[in-house]
């Protein structure tokens, strides 16, 4: 299984301007590869990375300066070039519109990878360590949580934010042999599986009865609005112009973090809760298009919450299913009958057999239902069908989520449901 661990890192100002120059001739590695690969006729030394990576040799005979850079971050430059062309390409089998990839700038270019060598972690006894990267030196950074020990470190990337911080990304390897067993299909207790609805009115609402609160961003989006407006009104390329879109861009991280760690203490929660978790196959993409209520959307980062899920569900040993998500709402989870909803209709009655719920609370437990299907595996003896009731629905609130820790997340969950 492959994952990544993030630091924040703190190189001195020199050790920071000898990484810009590498990342520039990285950059420039770049944008030479998309050259040879579009203007190139010697089939035999471009069309992958592969080939290209024979090409090096020739291009630090002819230009010096790829001799100052490490020779495997060098071969990971070109990768990422074939990686992104690969990339492009999927996303053109799949129908979508899509050009050829561009010219890096440096401001678009702002990181590179060490892989396989050139790289070493050190003094790991604390909460700071040292990266060693071959033809830099060291760089301190915060450690403050340590590798699995099981894990072994394939790359490094370091890359500088839009705000002027540094960060480090080690990608580990784990051995599937040395995680968790999820529980085979024939024993999974069924009893302790849930259904998700990603919703509108709350974040989540799940098939037995909970729900979890957005997270609110009204203050931050306020206030980001009034530093926009600020950098709007300076000149482009002066000081103050430089110093308020640095002021712009750290409430942008601050927002991209909150909601991704508002993310990982609630994917933790569950898959350390349940044995089972089925999502909807949500077309995000498609979703963000709609001209309505596209802002809360795009906060609410669901690709990512389910790739938090899946990533979480490897560690912990749960199974986590994706199912198809056309139709949740509009059926009915008793009898199978759909009917159809406007969106501001927020309860579920069934004109069949006369199932009433939260409307939520229905497409969750059809989530569930498609989830044990999907498993191959019938109702439980209990079915949430035959337990819910629309007043009967537990709330953990966005703000318990957020100041619980994750360690103590499904305590402090609990916790919030029996109030």
């Amino acid at each position: 299984m492959e994952y990544s661990h993030r630091y924040h890192a703190y190189p001195t100002q020199k050790v920071a301007e000898t990484v810009e120059q590498h990342i520039d001739v990285h950059r420039q590695a770049y944008n030479f590869t998309r050259y040879e690969y579009t203007n190139h006729n010697d089939a035999d030394n471009v069309g992958s990375a592969y080939k290209h990576h024979d090409r090096l040799t020739d291009w630090k005979d002819e230009f010096s300066v790829f001799t100052e850079v490490h020779s495997k971050a060098l071969q990971r430059t070109v990768t990422r070039f074939y990686q992104n062309l690969s990339n492009l390409s999927e996303k053109k089998r799949n129908g979508q519109k899509v050009g050829m990839l561009k010219w890096k700038s440096p401001a678009e270019f702002q990181s590179m990878t060490y892989s396989q060598s050139g790289f070493e972690l050190k003094n790991t006894s604390g909460r700071n360590a040292t990266l060693w990267l071959s033809k830099i030196g060291d760089i301190p950074i915060r450690y403050h949580r340590e590798l699995p020990d099981t894990a072994e470190i394939k790359e490094v990337t370091i890359k500088k934010e839009t705000t002027g911080e540094w960060f480090v990304s080690f990608g580990l390897e784990t051995d599937e042999a040395d995680l968790p067993e999820k529980p085979s299909v024939d024993v999974l207790n069924t009893n302790n599986s849930v259904g998700i609805d990603l919703g509108i009115r709350n974040y989540i609402h799940t098939s037995d009865g909970k729900t979890v609160d957005w997270l609110d961003l009204g203050d931050e989006y306020e206030q980001l609005r009034r530093k926009q407006r600020k950098l709007s009104r300076k000149e482009e390329g002066s000081n103050n112009y430089e110093k308020q879109r640095l002021k712009v861009a750290k409430i942008k991280r601050h927002i991209r973090r909150k909601v991704l760690d508002y993310q990982h203490k609630l994917t933790t929660w569950l898959v350390r809760e349940y044995d089972a978790v089925f999502v909807e196959n949500l077309d995000v993409k498609g979703m963000l298009e709609q001209s309505y209520n596209a802002q809360n959307k795009q906060d609410a980062a669901w690709r990512q919450f389910i790739t938090l899920l899946e990533y979480k569900a490897e560690l912990y040993g749960t199974h986590v299913v994706q199912v198809e998500a056309r139709g949740t709402t509009k059926e009915c989870a008793s009898c199978g009958v759909e009917t159809a909803k406007p969106i501001w209709v927020r309860e579920h009655s069934c004109p069949s057999c006369g199932f009433e719920c939260n409307r939520d609370a229905n497409a969750a437990m059809n989530v569930l239902q498609r989830g044990f299907a999907e498993l191959g595996l019938g109702w439980p003896e209990d079915t949430p069908v035959e337990t819910a009731l629309p007043a009967d629905t537990h709330s953990v609130s966005a703000k318990r989520v957020v100041e619980a820790g994750s360690p103590t997340l499904k305590e402090r969950a609990a916790s919030a449901v029996s109030e």
